[in-house]
């Protein structure tokens, strides 16, 4: 049983150490929402919200998510007595449409101080059979094809085990090429077009399509599966949907219509675990892969994405890069690393995510706070 007493809400401002470029804007701070979550035994659970301050990714935004944590979840959640996390997406999900990077920063908060309470392991709490993951990066949009390709076969020689590319229209194809002429024909590229393109520059894709590519991530529409699934007949290259992906009635309707061959899982994006667990399921079922994608989180919400990676149908390498990728300092101990190999270690010997929150970290970067109690 679970039955939560207090809810601190803070959001923080974290600089990035350089600017991450893609098709719809440029990022060099990250506003995070780090939720706090004790219950009435003294349990806590930690967890972050993964809502862009605009809304160019998904509608929801930063202070959107603030408004929708404060005036409708923790009321509700502090009314409620839950038999365990599990219980917690359908709840949320009976009187709340959407606001799913919302409920996500509840939900996940509730799985992580339930493996605390129990003294497991967050990914054991989840299922998770991995003891390390493949780890790949995200690199974003640059001024010239030669930039990009000098920073990908960088990357790659730190052990990366997939590079993605961020392309647009006009830095696609030729930025494409430079990287796989470096870096050579058997390197595992990837390009994430964040829904950039629509079916009037299918001459674009079907270039990109020569590149021997592991996947094509979400070229149209954010919310579409009728023309993905056009899409995906006419290339050999694996479509793999992000943002259309909103939880497992989605998942059906992209098998249904043939949308993809791979979904890309990020657990903010799709209400939390149950939702992400539910789609991995599903996906294993119907031989679908799955990764598990990133959202510049800090070490908290990195910390959930590792856990959730380490699940069996995690089968390609995922956004979760060590720390100092994106950081000069996170906002947890010890912060996450990455070996030669290109794998992060999934903590299995302590309970919980395997981290703890930077508490004066945290308090230097926070601008503001709220605090719910029964």
């Amino acid at each position: 049983m679970i039955q939560i007493k207090k809810i601190i809400f803070r959001e923080i401002h974290l600089p990035l150490k350089e600017p991450f470029v893609i098709s719809s804007g440029v990022q060099d701070l990250r506003r995070i929402i780090v939720v706090e979550l004790e219950d009435v035994d003294g349990a806590i659970g930690w967890s972050e919200c993964v809502a862009d301050e605009l809304p160019n990714y998904m509608p929801e935004t930063t202070d959107i998510a603030w408004l929708t944590l404060h005036e409708w979840m923790a009321p509700a959640i502090l009314s409620q007595a839950f038999d365990g996390p599990e219980a917690v997406y359908p709840f949320l999900q009976k009187d709340i449409r959407g606001h799913f990077m919302a409920k996500a920063a509840v939900e996940m908060g509730m799985w992580e101080l339930d493996a605390r309470k129990q003294g497991i392991s967050l990914s054991k709490r989840l299922g998770g059979t991995r003891t390390e993951i493949a780890t790949g990066i995200s690199i974003g949009i640059q001024e010239n094809p030669q930039r990009l390709a000098a920073k990908a076969g960088q990357y790659l020689a730190q052990g990366y085990r997939k590079i993605k590319l961020k392309i647009k229209p006009g830095a696609d194809v030729e930025y494409v090429a430079a990287v796989r002429e470096a870096l050579g024909p058997d390197a595992p590229l990837m390009v994430d077009a964040n829904n950039a393109y629509t079916l009037d520059d299918l001459d674009v894709l079907m270039q990109l399509d020569q590149f021997n590519l592991v996947m094509m991530e979400q070229p149209l529409a954010w919310d579409d599966y009728v023309q993905h699934a056009e899409l995906q007949r006419r290339l050999k290259t694996p479509v793999c949907l992000d943002e259309s992906i909103t939880g497992i009635e989605r998942t059906h309707d992209m098998l249904t219509l043939k949308s993809g061959r791979i979904v890309n899982i990020k657990p903010g994006r799709v209400g939390g675990f149950s939702s992400s667990l539910a789609i991995h399921d599903l996906c294993m079922k119907n031989d679908i892969p799955v990764w598990c994608g990133g959202m510049l989180e800090g070490g908290i919400g990195r910390a959930h994405n590792v856990a959730l990676a380490s699940l069996p149908n995690f089968t390609l390498p995922g956004d979760v890069s060590p720390s100092d990728r994106y950081w000069a300092q996170d906002i947890v101990t010890p912060e996450w690393t990455m070996n030669s190999q290109g794998m992060v270690t999934v903590p299995l010997d302590q309970p919980g995510m395997g981290v703890e929150p930077d508490l004066d970290r945290i308090e230097d970067l926070t601008v503001k706070r709220d605090t719910f109690k029964l």
